[in-house]
């Protein structure tokens, strides 16, 4: 209901400002479904990944027991916790997309319909490769990092606006240091037929599924890494 609740606000916003950079109500509506809906999945699957939790299991020393077990450590961790309460936050995104899509005016082709799952799954790759990153900086800082939740939690509220409404250089490390930008604001010029305003090449409308799975590639590099030098806590 909280989350709702912000949509509700920025509609309400809207009927007074009428647009937010040039983008109407149906067009911010599809921005914010898809982030909602890709985010609740990936909250849902990567939920034993969340650095704050899985950092008290290397403070408690549970996760030791995880590495006796006979099973791959990445399967244990992705279902350690399936948090289905999830379910709320994705139904809210599902909700939110469909008025996006009976609101706004896409001109819906084959190849639109076939990519906006892969949009979704490129989302849900890189969210979940910045819950896998947190969770194997635990194995040394054993506390989480919280300024991770400025990449996570804050990364997608952020990208549930058009990205040409922030100042130049927060696009720039979005775009550069860390590509949010290809996840979900070029995604949606290509499926609302918009022109891009900040100049880049046509086919980075595609970038989003690419994006995804090398940060989650990446991730899980680096969750390698740390395993090999995972040191227990001693309790």
């Amino acid at each position: 209901m909280t989350l709702f609740l912000f949509f509700a606000g920025l509609a309400l916003v809207l009927e007074r400002f009428d647009s937010l950079g040039g983008w109407r109500l149906g067009e911010l509506a599809f921005l914010w479904g898809t982030v909602e809906t890709a985010f609740g999945l990936m909250d849902m699957i990567f939920s034993g990944f969340d650095p704050g939790t899985f950092g008290r299991r290397v403070q408690r020393g549970t996760f030791d027991q995880l590495l006796l077990r006979p099973v791959n450590i990445t399967l244990q961790v992705l279902g350690d916790d399936f948090a289905l309460r999830r379910l709320g936050r994705i139904a809210q995104g599902l909700v939110i997309l469909g008025v996006a899509l009976t609101v706004g005016e896409i001109q819906w082709t084959v190849g639109k319909l076939l990519y906006l799952p892969l949009v979704i799954l490129g989302m849900i790759g890189f969210f979940g490769g910045l819950f896998i990153i947190g969770a194997t900086i635990t194995f040394w800082t054993v506390e989480s990092i919280e300024a991770l939740n400025i990449l996570t939690y804050g990364g997608s509220e952020m990208i549930q606006a058009p990205m040409h409404i922030y100042p130049e250089w927060l696009r720039r490390f979005f775009t550069y240091i860390i590509p949010a930008i290809f996840l979900n604001y070029y995604p949606a010029l290509y499926f609302l037929d918009k022109p891009d305003p900040l100049g880049l090449p046509w086919g980075v409308r595609f970038l989003s599924p690419v994006v995804g799975l090398a940060v989650l590639l990446i991730a899980l590099a680096f969750w390698r890494f740390g395993i090999r030098h995972y040191q227990s806590t001693g309790t």
